[in-house]
């Protein structure tokens, strides 16, 4: 199993849920965040004072998916999110060994031995 982080715009949330949604990801979490990277300090107004602005809000997906579902995983949401401009976001990748069901407090399944077991069967 893998875990896939992406962080991106925030008005390219619709977007990036409706395409992975297409492609049978439905289970998600949503975090908003700050952050810096590449993308250019902006000026801001607050009670007719200028501010530098240096955080950006972003956007934060992480998913937990099966490792044969990650590269049209990523394709998905380059594709929803991408503008070309400096500000667009990172994807990160992460191995996750385990999961827990907090309710039953027992291992769940892993997604990938379901996927080598049907591959096995055919």
């Amino acid at each position: 199993m893998k875990k896939i982080e992406a962080i991106i715009r925030p008005e390219k949330l619709t977007d990036t849920i409706k395409g992975l949604k297409q492609i049978g990801i439905t289970g998600f979490t949503v975090s908003q965040v700050v952050g810096r990277g590449k993308q250019k300090d902006t000026q801001g107004v607050y009670r007719g004072k200028n501010y530098k602005v240096t955080l950006h809000p972003k956007v934060k997906l992480e998913i937990v998916l099966s490792d044969y579902m990650v590269e049209r995983t990523i394709q998905t949401i380059v594709a929803a999110a991408q503008t070309g401009e400096d500000g667009d976001g990172k994807i990160f990748v992460y191995p996750v060994f385990e999961a827990y069901n907090i309710r039953t407090g027992t291992l769940d399944f892993d997604i990938d031995e379901l996927a080598n077991q049907r591959e096995g069967q055919a």
